[in-house]
């Protein structure tokens, strides 16, 4: 935590999604949807996308997050996750939309990711996690993060359409069906009873909702 964030209280009004990708912004607008807060995103503010060099999910999180506060004055939250494969130690990881391309198609990603599993010799269960965080920022400076983290198996080839990236390889534990056939509702519903929800970014949300909203 940077700043002082820990003395700030609930958020009201205007918050920005500091991301690019209409596939993220489209799962904050459904999880925001029941709160009392305007989403506004970067790209329709014309902001541009700060380069991710830091070395963490949390250092790209807070590079966003920071940037985007600075630049239009408002609060601000990002999200940096990705696929972490334990036989690829770790790999993709924070490069996971990197591992896509300049034209973020994940096809040829979830290829890769196979691709490298058989290169390694790596037999099946291929264990992995999908793993977000979220910062966020205010324009003075000051910032916090959540983290939410869901484990499974990959499966290939992939299944379902739904949802984007990596979704139609990762089969979360205790399900027969991957994040690429489950619906928006199933993967990022926050339960009522107070209980996990699926997703990791429902997960993370989940933090972030109990801590500012």
């Amino acid at each position: 935590m940077v700043g002082s964030a820990s003395e700030r209280g609930r958020l009201a009004g205007r918050l920005l999604i500091a991301t690019h990708n209409a596939g993220k912004l489209r799962e904050f607008d459904e999880l925001l949807r029941p709160f009392d807060v305007t989403l506004l995103g970067a790209a329709a503010l014309g902001l541009e996308e700060p380069e991710e060099t830091g070395s963490t999910f949390h250092d790209n999180a807070f590079l966003k997050a920071r940037a985007a506060a600075k630049a239009s004055g408002l609060v601000a939250l990002s999200d940096d996750s990705g696929l972490c494969v334990d036989a690829l130690d770790g790999a993709p990881g924070i490069y996971s939309a990197r591992w896509a391309g300049p034209t973020k198609d994940f096809r040829t990603a979830m290829a890769r990711v196979e691709s490298e599993l058989k290169a390694h010799g790596a037999p099946p269960p291929w264990r992995a996690a999908f793993i977000s965080v979220l910062a966020l920022a205010w324009p003075d400076g000051a910032s916090e993060s959540f983290e939410g983290r869901v484990d499974g198996i990959l499966v290939f080839p992939p299944r379902g359409g739904a949802g984007f990236g990596y979704d139609p390889i990762f089969l979360p534990d205790g399900y027969d069906r991957t994040f690429g056939e489950m619906s928006s509702e199933e993967k990022h519903g926050i339960p009522a009873d107070g209980s996990l929800a699926l997703s990791h970014r429902a997960r993370a949300f989940q933090a972030f909702a109990e801590a500012r909203l």
